[in-house]
C-alpha cells in the first residue's frame, strides 16, 4: 500500500524521486521520506504529513542516487520515527519497504541481543540492521541476500549503501517494477512513478533481487543464481497519468469512461472465445475479487445467468480460502483486479493453484503479479487510474464481463455491437449537463448522515457499488440492499428525510417502485435512477434502458454524485482518508 521510488543515474536524483513520489500519492499515505546518497554519506529527510508539506521546497541536497517512500501505517503509529527511510545503526545502509514482515519481533529481539538499537516501532527497521549484522562476515550483496532470506511475510524493499551508486531492490508478494531510461534506472511500486522518463520496464518476479548498476542484474533469492527477465514496453500515455484541465483525477477518470469502455470491448475475439470455452469446460467456476471488483463480479453473476444460463460462484477474495475444499483440477477461478497486486486476490489464486485449479484474470496492469500468476489474462485497457476510487476501471471490468457473458451465449458480436451503441450515451452521462443536474442533488444531501441504496436483480450489485462510492469519498454512511430485504430489518432506520437511491429497469420497475413506496410511506426522500420517472420519486436521474449494460450506465451518475458530495463536504476526492489504491497487505 506504500509508495516506493528509487533512482540511480546521471541526473540529479532528488527532483526526480520527489516528482515520482507525488505520482504515487494516490496509493494513500500518512508520512513520507527521502534518502540521498552523496559524497558525504546518506542524508535522510522524513516526517508525518503530505509530500508538499514535508518537502515544501527541494531539500538542499543533491546526488545521483536517491530513494523515497510514502508510508501507510501498519506496524507502529504515525510518527516521524516510524516514517521511512530507515537507517542501519552504523548509518551505512538505508531501506524503504512495503509489506509486512511477520517475524520482525523475533528478528528485532535477535538484533537487540547482539547490541543493536531499534529506534522505531516499525517492522522495517530490522532490515538495514540485519544487513549490517551479516556484513560482519559477508560481502555487501551476500549480506543483503542473507538478510532477505530471513524475512517471513511480504515485502518490496529498495536498499542503498553509503559510497555506492547502485541500488538493490527485492520483492516477495508485494509489487515492484524496474524502469530503464536513457539517463538511469528506476525502481518503483507502480509504473506512473517513472512513466514520464521511460516506458521500458522489467517486472520482477517473487523472490527476485535486482542490482541496479550500469545494467540491471537480477538474482533469484531461491537459488542465488542470476536470472533473465525480459524488458517490456508499456502502452500507457503519460498524459493519462496527469490531471490536465481537470481539478481532480476522479472527475477526469469519470469523464474518460466512454473512451475506456470502448477500449475494454476491443478484445481479441479468439481470447474471449477461449475464456468462454474454459468456462463451459470447467466443473465449478469461481469469480474472486475485492471491493468494487467484487461488485462487478456480482453483476456478472446475473449476466451469466440471464444471457448464458450459466451458474457461477462469486466470492470475496479474502474469504475464498474457505472454499478450497470445493476446488479440484477441473475448477476454474476468474480473478478480477484493477492493479493485479491486491494481496487477498493473490492469496486466493495461490489457494486455487494448490488444488490444481485453472486461473484466468481480468486485470488492468500488464505484467502485474496477478497477470503472471494466471494461465490467461484479459486486459481491461483502461490506462492508469490515479484516483484511489475505482470509476473507469469498474465500468471497464463490467464491459469485459458482459462480453464474456455474450460469448458464452454464442452472441459475442451482438454483445459487442450493443456495447458500442452505448458509448455515445456514456458521453451524455458524463457531460457537464448531467453534472449540473446532479449538483443540485448533492447540495440537498451534503449534510445528511445516512444514505441507503436499493435495487433488484442486476441493480442490486449497482446499489452495493453506489453505496461504496458515496461512503469512501464523502464519508457519509451509505448502505446498499436488495430491494426486497429492506422490510427484513433495515426499514427500521428510515425516518423523515432519509435519502434513498432507487435503481430501476424495465424488468424490475414494478417491484422496486413498490419498495420505494414502502420507504416513502416512512418519510424517506426518494431519488430514482432509471429509464422512466415515477410520482414516488422526489428527484429523478434519467438513465436510458440498457438491459445487460444497465450496470455500466446506472453507476455513472452516482460516481458524479459521490464526487460532488466530497467537494461540498471539504473532502479530497483523489485521496480519501485511510484508503489506499492498491491494498498489498492482508
Amino acid at each position: 500500500m506504500c509508495g516506493i521510488i528509487g533512482y540511480t543515474g546521471s541526473k540529479d536524483a532528488v527532483p526526480i524521486v520527489l516528482d515520482g513520489l507525488k505520482r504515487l500519492e494516490y496509493r494513500g499515505y500518512d508520512s513520507c521520506g527521502l534518502a540521498v546518497v552523496d559524497d558525504k554519506g546518506i542524508i535522510v529527510k522524513k516526517d508525518v504529513g503530505k509530500i508538499d508539506s514535508v518537502f515544501n521546497s527541494n531539500p538542499d541536497v543533491h546526488g545521483n542516487v536517491a530513494l523515497a517512500h510514502t508510508r501507510w501505517a501498519t506496524h507502529g503509529g504515525v510518527t516521524q520515527a516510524n516514517a521511512h527511510p530507515h537507517l542501519s545503526n552504523d548509518g551505512s545502509i538505508v531501506v524503504v519497504h512495503n509489506g509486512i514482515i511477520e517475524n520482525y519481533q523475533e528478528l528485532r529481539n535477535k538484533l537487540q541481543e547482539r547490541g543493536f538499537r531499534i529506534y522505531s516501532q516499525t517492522d522495517t527497521e530490522v532490515v538495514p540492521n540485519l544487513i549490517q549484522f551479516h556484513m560482519r562476515d559477508k560481502p555487501y550483496l551476500d549480506a543483503v541476500q542473507a538478510a532477505l532470506r530471513e524475512l517471513e511475510g511480504s515485502y518490496a524493499v529498495v536498499i542503498a549503501r553509503k559510497g555506492e551508486t547502485r541500488l538493490v531492490a527485492a520483492r516477495k508478494e508485494s509489487p515492484l517494477v524496474l524502469g530503464i531510461a536513457d539517463h538511469g534506472l528506476f525502481v518503483a511500486s507502480d509504473i506512473p512513478a517513472f512513466l514520464e522518463h521511460t516506458k521500458k520496464v522489467i517486472y520482477l518476479s517473487d523472490m527476485d533481487m535486482a542490482v541496479l548498476e550500469a545494467e540491471p542484474r537480477i538474482i533469484s533469492l531461491k537459488t542465488g543464481l542470476q536470472v533473465d527477465r525480459k524488458v517490456d514496453s508499456i502502452d500507457w500515455d503519460i498524459e493519462a497519468a496527469k490531471k490536465g484541465t481537470f481539478e481532480h483525477f476522479m472527475l477526469k477518470e469519470i469523464s474518460e469512461q466512454a473512451e475506456t469502455v470502448a477500449h475494454a470491448i476491443e478484445q481479441d475475439t479468439g481470447d474471449i472465445e477461449d475464456v468462454a470455452k474454459a468456462i463451459r469446460k470447467a466443473k465449478g467456476v469461481y469469480f474472486v475479487a475485492c471491493g468494487s471488483s467484487y461488485h462487478a463480479c456480482k453483476a456478472a453473476e446475473y449476466k451469466f445467468s440471464w444471457l448464458a444460463k450459466r451458474h457461477i460462484n462469486v466470492a470475496l477474495a479474502s474469504e475464498f480460502p474457505n472454499y478450497r475444499d470445493f476446488l479440484m483440477p477441473e475448477s476454474l477461478v476468474i480473478a478480477v483486479s484493477q492493479s493485479g497486486e491486491t494481496a487477498d486476490v493473490l492469496a486466493a489464486v495461490r489457494a486455487a493453484r494448490e488444488k490444481g485449479a485453472k486461473v484466468i484474470s481480468i486485470v488492468n496492469v500488464m505484467g502485474s503479479s496477478l497477470a503472471r500468476a494466471s494461465d490467461t489474462a484479459l486486459m481491461m485497457h483502461a490506462g492508469p487510474e490515479i484516483c484511489v476510487l475505482s470509476t473507469k476501471t469498474y465500468t471497464s471490468q463490467l464491459a469485459v464481463l458482459t462480453l464474456l457473458a455474450y460469448a458464452l451465449a454464442d452472441k459475442f458480436e451482438e454483445g459487442r455491437a450493443k456495447l458500442k451503441e452505448l458509448i455515445r450515451y456514456i458521453y451524455y452521462l458524463t457531460s457537464a449537463n448531467m453534472r449540473d443536474h446532479i449538483k443540485g442533488l448533492a447540495e440537498r444531501l451534503r449534510y445528511t448522515d445516512h444514505i441507503y441504496t436499493i435495487g433488484r436483480g442486476m441493480q442490486y450489485p449497482t446499489a452495493l457499488e453506489a453505496a461504496l462510492k458515496i461512503k469512501e469519498v464523502s464519508y457519509i454512511h451509505a448502505e446498499g440492499f436488495a430491494g426486497g430485504e429492506l422490510k427484513h430489518g433495515t426499514i427500521a432506520l428510515i425516518e423523515h428525510g432519509t435519502p434513498c437511491i432507487v435503481f430501476s429497469s424495465k424488468d424490475t420497475e414494478r417491484e422496486i417502485i413498490g419498495n420505494a413506496m414502502e420507504l416513502k410511506a416512512r418519510g424517506a426522500y426518494i431519488i430514482g435512477i432509471g429509464p422512466e420517472p415515477n410520482e414516488v420519486y422526489d428527484f429523478f436521474i434519467k438513465v436510458r434502458e440498457a438491459e445487460e449494460a444497465n450496470s455500466i450506465c446506472q453507476i455513472i451518475p452516482v460516481q458524479i454524485l459521490a464526487y460532488q458530495l466530497a467537494l461540498l463536504r471539504g473532502c479530497d476526492p483523489d485521496k480519501p482518508r485511510n484508503l489506499a489504491k492498491s491494498v498489498t497487505v492482508k
